[in-house]
């Protein structure tokens, strides 16, 4: 079991900068996959970014490539959301998520993830 810990959300002005965390209770073997996902209300939860914990491959959304930037730490079982130029439209919860039997076709899907964080709550706003 997996338990998974998200924080460094907030309020930041459109055009601002904010970086996540994602630790995680136990360490991640090289098979991991870690992602984020955000949720605004009343929409699907989508996937934000993915991280392959074995090689440290990355895959974004077409909506963040350029502004967000995922990574990890090599010594705790730690990844990173790096987000850059927020827009209001970023506003959402932030969700960490992560699997240890992804395939890459399955990486920007939210049902394949067996692990959750609770969420972190990004707002932009002027």
């Amino acid at each position: 079991q997996v338990q998974l810990t998200e924080s460094g959300g907030g309020l930041v002005e459109p055009g601002g900068s904010l970086r996540l965390s994602c630790a995680a209770s136990a360490r991640t073997s090289s098979r991991f996959t870690m992602g984020w996902f955000r949720q605004a209300p009343g929409k699907e939860r989508e996937f934000v970014a993915a991280i392959r914990w074995n090689g440290g491959h990355t895959y974004y959304a077409e909506s963040v490539q350029g502004r967000f930037t995922i990574s990890k730490a090599n010594t705790e079982s730690t990844v990173y959301l790096q987000m850059n130029s927020l827009q209001p439209e970023d506003t959402a919860t932030y969700y960490c998520a992560a699997d240890g039997t992804l395939i890459l076709s399955s990486i920007r899907n939210k049902d394949q993830y067996d692990y959750w964080g609770q969420g972190t709550q990004v707002t932009v706003s002027s």
